[in-house]
């Protein structure tokens, strides 16, 4: 779909893969509302959704486990207003940022935003700790394995077989 500018010019739609992770409350219904709520955003478009994966949390490793998942939207809002609509959602769903790395209801990133390298304080992307998250990476590869990353050209699959070399399963359970 082709939406136009206030000029009348056509805008192309990106491809948007979204990280989501969970592991307060029901974590099933968390991931479930946020993705109809991206969903119900104007000018997104939800075109594939990974499976349910339960994880190791990444970072502050004291923590009940994870429900993580990754979505690929097409559309046309910019990075950072879709990165605003997103952490709406956050905060509509109750999402308290109180610790780096903590507990959360929701969480919602941008991991790929077509082949966009943006490099700013509100922003970056590529999601800079992506290539390092198997909870990000599995999910991602299930739905996009052949994607390139913008910024070196190494493919989704590459990066899942270097760490899953390196590092090993580590706790990641298809669900």
């Amino acid at each position: 779909m082709l939406y136009a500018n206030l000029e009348g010019n056509p805008i192309m739609n990106n491809s948007v893969y979204i990280g989501l992770g969970s592991n307060m409350g029901c974590k099933r219904d968390n991931i479930a509302q946020a993705v109809a709520l991206i969903g119900a955003i104007p000018g997104v478009n939800i075109k594939n959704i990974s499976s349910l994966y339960e994880t190791e949390p990444w970072g502050k490793t004291d923590q009940d486990k994870f429900l993580n998942q990754v979505i690929e939207i097409e559309t046309s809002l910019p990075p950072k207003e879709l990165l605003r609509e997103l952490q709406n959602i956050e905060i509509k769903m109750g999402r308290q940022r109180q610790e780096k790395w903590g507990p959360r209801l929701i969480d919602l990133d941008i991991l790929l935003y077509g082949n966009e390298v943006l490099d700013d304080p509100q922003l970056i992307i590529p999601h800079p700790h992506m290539r390092e998250r198997l909870f990000v990476l599995v999910p991602l590869a299930e739905i996009g394995a052949d994607l390139r990353f913008p910024d070196n050209g190494a493919t989704v699959r590459e990066v899942l077989s270097s760490v899953l070399a390196r590092e090993g399963n580590r706790g990641i359970e298809r669900i």
